[in-house]
């Protein structure tokens, strides 16, 4: 298994979708052994309740989360120097990222995750599209951090 990282900030736009989903999965497979938040480059949006649905598939709570933007991280205290990895998952989380970190060295990282958000007519295919883009994160998270002891048996 590669080094484990200390700490992960995941972002992506709003923080009500990808970057809860990819910080409850990592939790879950890791527990307390790597410090996980996320944020938004905004925040207007609260936790979608798709997401926590089709998390709430695969064993990952998420009705508890609150959305936050990268601004208000900063005046609750959370600097970004604080991490040792950022995972941006859109290309304007990944911009704000490199700007917001430009003068620390840290490690950002680029995982291009689809947005469910309007996609499907039905809740069926609105299911369908988070649960493809849940699918994502948990290979992205498997492939960049291992299963982790704390991962969910397959079938289980």
């Amino acid at each position: 298994m590669a080094d484990l990282p200390g700490s992960v900030l995941f972002c992506c736009d709003y923080n009500a979708v990808r970057s809860p989903m990819a910080e409850g999965i990592l939790k879950q497979r890791f527990g307390r052994q790597i410090y996980v938040q996320s944020a938004g480059v905004r925040h207007e949006l609260e936790i979608d309740g798709f997401a926590i649905a089709v998390c709430a598939e695969i064993g990952v709570e998420l009705s508890r989360h609150r959305s936050r933007s990268f601004e208000e991280m900063e005046e609750w205290g959370d600097s970004f120097d604080s991490y040792d990895l950022i995972v941006a998952m859109s290309p304007a989380s990944q911009r704000a990222a490199l700007e917001l970190t430009r003068h620390y060295a840290l490690e950002v990282e680029y995982w291009p995750v689809i947005d469910p958000t309007g996609l499907g007519e039905s809740r069926a295919d609105k299911l369908a599209a988070y649960r493809q883009t849940r699918d994502q994160i948990v290979a992205h998270v498997t492939q960049r951090f291992g299963a982790g002891p704390d991962a969910p048996t397959p079938g289980a």
